[in-house]
């Protein structure tokens, strides 16, 4: 129960920076995209049924606030978690690599879903100009936060399972 409730504040609070905090730290308005490295970290850490439900939450959250359809941001970030959560397998938490080239793909994945469904399809074409004046300034800006966020919120993983272990044997 415990970890439900982190999940859910970090992608609360998260939520909240990218849309205070980081709005008045914009560069050229471009602000990180905190909701992709919580959905992709938690994917990661924790498997693919978590992150498709943080998936989910967090992409909900975007929809309520910020979306014309409800359920689109829900639905896309839903496959970023579940497709994170394939590699918790392959998952070391002292290698930062593997977990900073995921958010880097699943952020290069959500701006080019969301350029093909909401630019492409209502007849702007300018791919070059969405491309390196939006989605590649995004993705570095969100890769530099990752650098911050994603340890604390693995310290934070690691917090939790170490408490479990703890009361599991307490309890035996």
């Amino acid at each position: 129960m415990k970890k439900v409730i982190v999940s859910a504040f970090f992608a609360v609070v998260c939520f909240l920076l990218q849309c205070t905090l980081f709005r008045s730290l914009s560069f050229g308005g471009i602000i990180p995209n905190l909701m992709i490295i919580v959905t992709a970290s938690y994917g990661l850490m924790r498997g693919r049924k978590s992150g498709l439900l943080i998936g989910f939450f967090s992409g909900l959250l975007m929809d309520i606030f910020f979306g014309s359809l409800i359920g689109f941001y829900a639905l896309l970030y839903m496959y970023i978690g579940y497709l994170n959560g394939i590699f918790r397998k392959m998952f070391y938490p002292e290698d930062i690599k593997l977990p900073m080239i995921l958010i880097l793909a699943s952020d290069l994945l959500y701006s080019l879903v969301c350029y093909i469904l909401l630019f492409l399809l209502n007849g702007r074409f300018a791919f070059s100009y969405y491309f390196m004046n939006i989605i590649l300034p995004e993705m570095v800006y969100t890769i530099v936060v990752t650098c911050g966020l994603y340890p604390l919120m693995l310290f934070v993983e690691r917090r939790l399972e170490w408490k479990s272990k703890e009361g599991a044997t307490k309890i035996v």
